[in-house]
C-alpha cells in the first residue's frame, strides 16, 4: 500500500452537501490535500445540476439555498439552472480553495489498518479517520418495473435522461410518476408534444398556501424518522406535496394534469388497464425518483434489514466514522447545508477522542 495517501478526511461528491462539508472543515481549521480531500465523479463542478436540461432555467428551481459562506446573487432566472448553478459552484470551490479532485469515482471504502478507513478510487487510494459521504441520488435513477416493458417498440427514458422539450413535438407521452419532475416535464411537453397522459401510483397531493418553517421541520421530522430506523429514506416533496401555484392551477384547468391511475402493463404501442383503458403511445417518460448512490459503501455494511442506512444526525449508526450528508432528511439546499457543519462537528469530536453527542 505504498502509494496509499493519508488525510483524516475524504469527503465523497462536490454537490452542495459534499461543498458545505468542505467549507465547514476548512472554516475550523482543516488543510486541503493535507488534512482532508474532496472527491468528485463529475467532469466540472455543479453537482448533479449539470446535468439538468436546458429548459430549467433558474426561475424554475424551487429552493435553491446559498452555500454557506457566500451568496448566489444577480442569477438571470432565464438562464439554464445547469448554467448558473456551476458557475456558482466553481466560483465557490476557487473562492475558499476547497481544490475539489475530479474526475475521480470512488469504487469501495472498506476497513483499513489501526481504525482507519480505505476510500479505493480510479486515482488511488486514500487511508481516512472519516469519510464525508455527498453522493446524493443522480447516479441511481429509479425505473419502475412493469409486465410488457421490453415489448414497447417507442422510447423509454428516465428524467436524468431528459434533453427538453422539443425532442417530443407531435409525439404521444405517457408520464409516470407524481413528484415535481413529473408536474415540471407534462407542463412543457404540452405545447409540443401530440398528446400527453399523465400517471401516478397514488393520487398527487396539491399543497394550499405557503411552505412554512413549521410545515418544512414536520416534512423533514418525517424522513428522519424513517432513516432513524433503517428505512430507505422518501423524498422531502413526498412528505409535503406539491405547490399549488399559478402554473400548476392553470395546468390543471387545462387539463394537461389530468392525473390516471397507474397502468397494469405496458404493450408494443402503448399502456393498459385491466378495466380495459388503452392508451397509444410513442414515449414513457419515467418521472420516478432516484434512489441513494451509496453502494460504495457495501464494503462497511451499514444497511439494516429494512434496506436503509441507520442514520443519527448524520452519522451512520453502524459507523461513526461515517457521515451522511445530503441523505433523507438533509436532501434539500438548505438540508445539505446544516448536514455539512454538523458532519464536520461531529468529525471534530471524533478525531479528538470527545463523546460524540446523541
Amino acid at each position: 500500500m505504498n502509494n496509499t495517501r493519508v488525510v483524516d478526511v475524504v469527503v465523497i461528491g462536490a454537490g452542495q452537501a459534499g461543498l458545505a462539508g468542505a467549507y465547514h472543515l476548512r472554516r475550523t481549521g482543516f488543510e486541503p490535500e493535507r488534512d482532508f480531500v474532496v472527491l468528485d465523479h463529475a467532469p466540472a463542478p455543479g453537482g448533479a445540476w449539470q446535468f439538468r436540461w436546458p429548459s430549467l432555467t433558474y426561475g424554475k428551481v424551487h429552493g435553491m439555498h446559498a452555500l454557506p459562506g457566500m451568496e448566489l446573487t444577480d442569477a438571470d432566472p432565464a438562464r439554464p439552472s445547469a448554467e448558473v448553478i456551476a458557475e456558482y459552484f466553481a466560483a465557490y470551490e476557487q473562492a475558499f480553495d476547497l481544490r475539489v479532485r475530479r474526475p475521480v469515482n470512488v469504487k469501495a471504502v472498506r476497513e483499513g489498518e489501526g481504525g482507519r478507513l480505505l476510500v479505493e478510487t480510479s486515482d488511488g487510494t486514500w487511508s481516512t479517520r472519516a469519510v464525508i459521504n455527498a453522493t446524493g441520488t443522480w447516479d441511481r435513477p429509479f425505473w419502475p418495473r412493469y409486465p410488457g416493458q421490453e415489448t414497447f417498440r417507442g422510447r423509454q427514458l428516465h428524467t436524468a435522461q431528459y434533453p427538453g422539450p422539443e425532442e417530443f413535438a407531435g409525439l404521444r407521452v405517457v408520464v409516470v410518476g407524481g413528484g415535481a419532475s413529473g408536474t415540471q416535464h407534462l407542463m412543457e411537453l404540452a405545447p409540443y408534444a401530440a398528446a400527453t397522459t399523465w400517471v401516478t401510483r397514488r393520487p398527487p397531493v396539491f399543497r394550499e398556501g405557503p411552505f412554512s418553517e413549521d410545515v418544512g421541520r414536520a416534512a423533514v421530522a418525517l424522513v428522519e424518522e424513517r432513516v432513524r430506523q433503517g428505512l430507505p429514506p422518501k423524498s422531502v416533496v413526498s412528505v409535503t406535496g406539491l405547490p399549488l401555484n399559478d402554473a400548476i392551477r392553470q395546468a390543471i384547468t387545462d387539463g394537461v394534469l389530468d392525473r390516471r391511475p397507474m397502468f397494469d402493463r405496458i404493450t408494443p404501442t402503448g399502456v393498459d388497464w385491466n378495466d380495459g383503458r388503452h392508451v397509444d403511445a410513442d414515449v414513457i417518460l419515467w418521472a420516478t425518483g432516484f434512489r441513494a448512490a451509496i453502494d460504495h459503501l457495501a464494503p462497511l455494511k451499514l444497511r439494516e434489514p429494512g434496506g436503509g442506512i441507520r442514520v443519527e444526525g448524520t452519522r451512520a449508526v453502524a459507523d461513526p466514522r461515517v457521515h451522511l450528508v445530503g441523505y433523507g432528511p438533509s436532501a434539500s439546499t438548505i438540508g445539505a447545508n446544516r448536514a455539512g457543519r454538523a458532519a464536520v462537528r461531529d468529525i471534530r469530536r471524533l478525531l479528538a477522542g470527545e463523546p460524540v453527542a446523541v
